[in-house]
């Protein structure tokens, strides 16, 4: 007895081919719209930065020739008896549109000879990223002033890189800001507010971390707390002199004009 053959029709086979292949694409659509269902997007409460700066390599550059002979010993001794980074910390309060940075005081932990506003935190700054505005509460030294001015416009380039910080994931981008500073941000779209810390701002999501490599000087967040914040905890500084970005940058320049090489290192700590 001949065994009987089963031939599969070619047009059968590919209409089995291509129900696979659909099955396998809804199962895939079905897989990610449960993920994104899932996944908790951040409208509001507060996060904790940590600023980190590098003091030996801040203290090393300001030695030269012409000062090695008093300044070499003074940093010896500075790193035998002090660690290298100096750490300081802030909080970003969000709602809606609108953030409010606020440093906190310095222990005075560190005794450091190099008392540069650099390694300090000067601002005091709320932003509305609804009208691209921010009002700045900034000490120069004795004098306080309050900066109000449109946000700083940043022309980012968002990289493939990604990593975590405090518990989010977190995509690389790039700038290059007052020509010549160098700026690595991290931001998480799982926070939609296109906030930072100090007047870090513009990508499409909240800047957890950002890093100037060649000042040495970063802020990292360490802890991000999910809570409703009432409007007062955003209110703007209001005591300072009234300037503007453009005022305050010619009082700096007028104040420094004597001060030689290190009047752009102080201008430029106190602009970025």
């Amino acid at each position: 007895m001949s065994s009987a053959k089963w031939v599969v029709h070619p047009q059968k086979n590919n209409i089995m081919k291509s129900t696979r292949i659909i099955t396998t694409c809804l199962l895939l659509l079905i897989s990610r719209l449960t993920i994104a269902q899932n996944t908790h997007f951040t409208t509001s409460g507060t996060i904790e930065y940590e600023k980190s700066v590098n003091m030996y390599a801040l203290i090393k550059k300001r030695i030269t020739k012409d000062n090695e002979s008093f300044l070499q010993p003074a940093y010896d001794q500075f790193r035998k008896s002090q660690p290298q980074f100096k750490k300081l910390t802030s909080t970003l309060t969000f709602e809606g549109n609108k953030t409010l940075y606020t440093p906190k005081p310095d222990d005075g932990q560190m005794n450091s000879f190099f008392n540069t506003p650099i390694v300090s935190q000067n601002n005091t700054i709320a932003t509305d990223l609804s009208t691209g505005s921010s009002t700045t509460q900034k000490k120069v030294y004795e004098e306080t002033f309050l900066v109000k001015d449109s946000l700083r416009k940043i022309n980012w380039k968002i990289t493939n890189e990604t990593r975590d910080i405090a518990g989010y994931t977190c995509r690389r981008a790039n700038a290059l800001i007052m020509d010549s500073v160098y700026v690595v941000a991290f931001y998480t779209d799982e926070i939609a507010l296109s906030g930072g810390p100090e007047s870090f701002t513009g990508l499409p999501g909240m800047i957890l971390g950002v890093a100037l490599p060649h000042e040495n000087i970063s802020w990292f967040a360490t802890k991000v707390t999910d809570v409703p914040v009432a409007p007062a905890k955003l209110a703007p500084p209001a005591k300072g002199k009234p300037v503007d970005n453009k005022k305050l940058r010619a009082t700096l320049e007028s104040a420094m004009k004597d001060w030689g090489e290190y009047a752009n290192e102080e201008y430029k700590a106190y602009t970025l």
